[in-house]
Parts: C-alpha cells; sequence; structure tokens
C-alpha cells in the first residue's frame, strides 16, 4: 500500500496552497494512506480533513531542536514509502533525509537535497512576468513523475459545526476585511484601509478577520471609520470558521498573505492588496473571481524583496501609499 506524507513546516498560507498537493494525490490515488506534517499552531487548518489519515505537529518554538529529533523520529518509524517535501529549508530536509522513504521529492535549494530522489528547481519568476509560475505550480511540479497532468486547486473544508458557527454573521449582505500582515510593507496603510470602509455601501456588515494579536490593529480601524456596520471578529474565529464565513462574504479584502490563499481555497471573491511584492512570484488569487490591486506605475525599488519588510527601505512606502480607494472598489 501506498503511504505518502506531505511536509509544509512554513507559514499558514503556504500550508494553504499545500493542499492542491492533497487534492492532486487523493485523485490519483484514493485507496493510498496521505498524512501531512506541519508546523504547531497550523493544525488548524487541517482537522478532518477528508484526506488526511494523520496530521503530524511539529513544535517549533518550544524545544524547537529536541522536538525536531521527536518527530524525525516518529516520521522514521512510519515507514513511508513516499516524502513529498514542500518547505525548502533544512529542518524539514533533514526529516526526509531521516525518513527512509524510497521516494523522496524536494526543491534544490533544500541543503539536504542531495538525498532526494526527486529533485525540482525552485524558480521565482521574474517581477513582472507575462507567465509566471504560481506556488501551486512548483509545488505539484514535485509530483508530476507519479500524476496525471491536471491540474489542481488548494482546497479547505471546514466542517458543520463551522459553518453553524458563523450563521450569526450572515444576517445581512457583508465584506470580510484581514487588514493585518507579519510584514509591514505588505500590509496597506491603517489609513487607506480607513477610506476604503468609508466608501462601501452602509447595507453592508464589514467584518475584520484576524489572529487574536491583529485585535489590536483592526480595533483601530474600527474606532476611526464612519461605516455603521463594522465588527472585529480577530481571535474569534478559527481558520477554518474565517475560510467559511469567507466564502459567503460579497467581497474579501486582503494583503498578501494567508487570508488571501483562504478565498482561493474557498472559491471566494477576493481583492488583494500587493504592496511591496508582486504576483508574479506567485501567490495571487487562484480564481476567476479574484483580483489584484497594485500601483500603476512600476517603482524602481518594487519589488524590494520576496518578502516584506520591517519598514520601507526607502522611507516613502508609495508602493502602498499610492494605491487608490477607486482601484480597491470592485464594482467600479
Amino acid at each position: 500500500m501506498l503511504k505518502l506524507l506531505v511536509i509544509q513546516t512554513a507559514f499558514t498560507g503556504d500550508v494553504v496552497l499545500a493542499t492542491a498537493v492533497l487534492e492532486k494525490l487523493h485523485h490519483q490515488y484514493p485507496a493510498a494512506q496521505i498524512d501531512f506534517l506541519l508546523r504547531k499552531g497550523n493544525e488548524g487548518l487541517l482537522q478532518q480533513h477528508p484526506f488526511i489519515t494523520n496530521l503530524l505537529v511539529w513544535d517549533k518554538k518550544n524545544n524547537k531542536n529536541k522536538n525536531l529529533l521527536k518527530i524525525a523520529s516518529q516520521v522514521r518509524k512510519e515507514h513511508y514509502t513516499h516524502i513529498i517535501n514542500l518547505h525548502r529549508f533544512a529542518t524539514s530536509g533533514f526529516i526526509t533525509f531521516l525518513s527512509g522513504a524510497k521516494y523522496k521529492a524536494g526543491f534544490d535549494k533544500n541543503p539536504f537535497s542531495f538525498c532526494y530522489t526527486k529533485k525540482v528547481a525552485h524558480i521565482i519568476s521574474e517581477p513582472y512576468s507575462e507567465n509566471p509560475i504560481h506556488e501551486v505550480q512548483r509545488n505539484q511540479l514535485l509530483i508530476a513523475d507519479i500524476t496525471d497532468s491536471d491540474a489542481a486547486l488548494p482546497v479547505l473544508y471546514p466542517s458543520a459545526a463551522d459553518y453553524d458557527t458563523i450563521k450569526q454573521y450572515q444576517s445581512a449582505p457583508y465584506i470580510c476585511i484581514a487588514p493585518s500582515s507579519v510584514w509591514f510593507t505588505k500590509q496597506f496603510p491603517v489609513e487607506k484601509w480607513t477610506a476604503l470602509i468609508n466608501s462601501l455601501p452602509g447595507e453592508y456588515h464589514i467584518y475584520l478577520l484576524g489572529a487574536p494579536a491583529d485585535n489590536v490593529l483592526a480595533e483601530s480601524i474600527a474606532y476611526t471609520v464612519t461605516h455603521p456596520h463594522i465588527q472585529s471578529l480577530c481571535g474569534k474565529l478559527s481558520f477554518l470558521q474565517s475560510a467559511a464565513l469567507m466564502q459567503g462574504a460579497e467581497m474579501n479584502y486582503a494583503n498578501d498573505s494567508a487570508p488571501l490563499h483562504f478565498a482561493s481555497a474557498m472559491n471566494a471573491p477576493v481583492t488583494a492588496v500587493f504592496c511591496s511584492t508582486v504576483p508574479a512570484f506567485g501567490f495571487g488569487p487562484l480564481r476567476n473571481n479574484g483580483k489584484v490591486v497594485e500601483i500603476k506605475d512600476r517603482l524602481y525599488c518594487r519589488p524590494c524583496g520576496l518578502h516584506g519588510h520591517k519598514t520601507c527601505p526607502e522611507g516613502h512606502f508609495k508602493c502602498a501609499k499610492e494605491i487608490t480607494n477607486e482601484d480597491l472598489l470592485w464594482w467600479a
């Protein structure tokens, strides 16, 4: 029997995009055991996922190295036939190296790629490429020799209980906004979110989504807007409950961050705001109801890196501040 392990121990959005690999593998091998290894904190994304047999969780924050050895030992004892490592860094490569699996697939940038039986170049498209490669396409190159050529998209599976939880917020048409980002230069400024919310029709309820740590930001936005119906749900909903709520929204707004990928995985409409980064890096919307908003002019300093920065390296943050409110209104 085939026994496969998919590894993605990076951030929340990376795990969401990795679900496209699960869709692909299950379609090709419906009887196979498929397990998933991720970092502690992201397990809520894949709880009760219909294609996952076992969810392996690595605690990277507490006793990182000790827990790394523990999870590597656990993986080895499982005797997987296939390891598909979507993570590009040494820790996941170490787990793959010790796994004992005959089929080990991963990206060439991983320091342990010498042990892979299937190695793929991790290519980031040029910033303004007309035909960029998306992260889900990069990931599926790792299994191209054991699956068919049909494309797969990421999918999340909220439970019936998740949908019941969010019913209380669906009594009127609504719009979801995820205003935060780990990186300052990926985050649309507060005053820009405020201007957008004030221009949205009054009959819509506006829900601000995010983690508990995002509530200070969300409340600062909620206190300054004049819109009659706005509420922060930061920290009040799980990942899957947030995804379920986004699915029924008239529109979702997000930075280049995990909630954007929630929308793609739920086939929900989304307007994605790209500030310092660019969609060509491979993290834009994946559905036809997704829209990208970015500065119209090509700044000499944009993109300033594959990821964000804590401050604008040039000090002006024009990539965010010069996006107009009219660009964000989906009916305009």
